[in-house]
């Protein structure tokens, strides 16, 4: 593999492990992030520089990768003051593993194109665990060259880097994961909960009905901490409604029903109220849990 000299600009749960591995691998890596300390820290156990600004970090770098929590925090490290744009460079390659709207993806398009440069939308899926092991999944939005110049370095975390389309796609198809799993975690959450209910050992469920159709990545890698009430494993619920609010704005645009999504967002709400908004998604199950106990102490 060709080594890259590449900037990251944002170093939370997901994009420390990731700057991570495009330096194990061997790439020169200038990382920024908006708390110094933690850009500090990642540099003491990593090779690689620090950078003051977003700017001074992509100034020279040849691929920028960047990895923050919404379109406005994208906004500002990318098209703020000393943002990315104020340092990138004629014919670099800007990454954005964010997951923004569709919207966005096709702005920060534009932008890079009036610069010279070119822009790949790419958000992940995976959660922490997999940035943390190098196994996510990789949708991108753009142009195929630039597709192809970025997927060597993708690959250093994920175990699966696809283009999609033109930009905006890898958004369009963040959006889909988003409502399938937002299924699938309600699903889980009430079948766990009614194996309970009904006096059964809902270890003993899992271990036989996750040999059959029922199987899925959410019910192998989340029942056990969801059945010990452990909710701090992987992506948190208001991230969640942010990307759910993505899916729920693009259906009215384009036409689509999405009935289980809005119903699925509305429980998040009621999640929230209960004081997780930094729980992870499989807190589906604290709702019920709640809801049961409530009507209970309402009987009594």
């Amino acid at each position: 593999m060709v080594q890259a000299n590449t900037a990251f600009i944002g170093l939370g749960v997901m994009g420390y492990p990731m700057a991570g591995w495009l330096s194990r691998n061997g790439h020169k890596v200038t990382v920024y992030n908006r708390t110094p300390e933690m850009a500090a820290r990642w540099v003491e156990e990593h090779a690689g520089e620090l950078a003051q600004t977003p700017g001074a970090a992509a100034a020279g770098a040849d691929i920028i990768f960047v990895c923050v929590g919404n379109d406005d925090d994208v906004r500002e490290v990318v098209l703020g003051e000393q943002a990315v744009m104020s340092g990138i460079k004629v014919g670099a390659l800007l990454v954005d593993h964010t997951t923004t709207s569709a919207e966005l993806a096709k702005e920060l398009a534009a932008h890079s194109q009036a610069a010279g440069c070119g822009f790949i939308d790419a958000p992940v899926s995976g959660g922490q665990q997999g940035a943390e092991n190098g196994q996510l999944t990789v949708m991108c939005g753009g142009e195929a060259s630039h597709f192809n110049q970025a997927q060597p370095l993708m690959a250093c975390y994920a175990k699966a880097v696809q283009l999609m389309g033109p930009s905006g796609s890898g958004q369009l198809c963040k959006m889909v994961n988003q409502i399938c799993i937002a299924g699938l975690v309600q699903g889980l959450a009430e079948g766990l909960n009614f194996a309970e209910r009904a006096g059964l050992d809902a270890h003993q469920v899992i271990e036989v009905i996750s040999k059959g159709a029922a199987q899925s990545w959410q019910m192998e890698n989340r029942y056990k901490t969801m059945l010990a009430g452990e909710y701090n494993h992987g992506f948190a619920v208001e991230w969640m409604r942010k990307d759910l609010a993505f899916a729920l704005a693009e259906a009215k645009r384009n036409g689509t029903e999405l009935p289980v999504t809005e119903l699925v967002d509305q429980y998040y709400a009621e999640v929230q109220e209960l004081g997780g908004d930094r729980w992870d998604t499989s807190s589906l199950l604290a709702r019920l849990v709640s809801r049961i106990n409530t009507q209970t102490d309402n009987k009594g």
